[in-house]
């Protein structure tokens, strides 16, 4: 038999419950959409495909709408953070670095792990293989394509690695450009306007080129596609975290372990339009914390002192 004292206490927590959900749903005043702002790494037609999935899924977890921001450059997602317009970030290493260094208040919440295992990759300088360029020392004089400033395969890794040989990317080289993406670094060797384009590489059957190649967007002169064997290796750095999703520090505790868990059980979720992040070549993705990158901000801190010496 129900008690006064029994009905009494029951109201008194269904209260407490009440007002608690209500504490925890306040946000929502404060954040009716939220934004994801993403580094321009491919042509922006592919990575609206990629990624405008993810933002309706983070809706649909989280209770308010997305908005989709693929930024023009890597600094631009590192300002639409600092002004708290993105909420939500998708960083290469070294574009999350600067964003530490320069004072933005961003969390990593979670890193792919490719099919292999790993939850990161390499940065590689290919040629291609008609070439004469066997090692990077044939490449002295010869024009590379970059990336971004703040790229880490396309700038900062291979930059920090060539110069522990000895080797200064602006003086070896006769011109260094920088292309704008990871897809634009590669067209440009695959067009000859440049001899050597630094990337990002994964493994063998999954790097950005090989998702190039199998969209069918390089093209020899003849017009024939393109394939693995057109391209070599002459480069390659050690190994690399991978680039985390992010959330603003400032956020309520209860809206970024939503964005969080969101993030982590997208595999499990929605894994067709997960498969479309990697071309189906990551297995999900898993928490990372920010300690793992302090070897990236320690790069990237050295890269700036030798700019400033030059």
């Amino acid at each position: 038999m129900l008690s006064r004292r029994t009905l009494l206490g029951l109201a008194a927590a269904a209260m407490s419950f009440a007002a608690g959900t209500a504490q925890a749903e306040d946000w929502k005043a404060q954040y009716p959409e939220l934004t994801l702002a993403v580094i321009p790494a491919e042509n922006a037609s592919t990575t609206n495909d990629r990624y405008q999935p993810l933002a309706d899924y983070i809706a649909k977890q989280v209770g308010v709408p997305v908005k989709l921001n693929i930024a023009n450059d890597y600094a631009a997602v590192i300002e639409a953070q600092r002004a708290g317009f993105a909420q939500i970030a998708w960083y290469g290493p070294a574009s999350y670095a600067r964003a530490i260094i320069t004072g933005v208040a961003t969390e990593p919440v979670a890193v792919p792990r490719h099919n292999n295992g790993l939850t990161g990759y390499y940065s590689v300088i290919y040629v291609k293989a008609d070439s004469p360029y066997k090692t990077i020392e044939d490449l002295k004089g010869k024009k590379l394509a970059l990336v971004d400033p703040n790229s880490t395969s396309g700038n900062n890794a291979p930059r920090f690695g060539l110069h522990s040989q000895g080797i200064d990317v602006d003086k070896f080289f006769s011109s260094v450009v920088f292309a704008g993406s990871h897809d634009n670094a590669v067209l440009a060797l695959a067009q000859g306007t440049a001899d050597a384009a630094a990337n990002s590489w994964n493994s063998e059957d999954d790097s950005n080129l090989t998702r190039m190649l199998s969209r069918g967007i390089l093209k020899k002169d003849d017009g024939t596609p393109m394939t693995k064997a057109d391209f070599r290796v002459i480069y390659k750095t050690p190994f690399l975290p991978e680039g985390p999703y992010t959330v603003l520090a400032s956020l309520p505790d209860d809206l970024k372990k939503k964005i969080g868990t969101a993030l982590i059980d997208y595999a499990k979720n929605d894994k067709a339009n997960f498969d479309k992040l990697s071309d189906g070549k990551d297995l999900e993705l898993t928490a990372i914390s920010a300690k793992e990158y302090q070897p990236i901000v320690d790069m990237v801190k050295f890269n700036d002192t030798l700019r400033k010496t030059q």
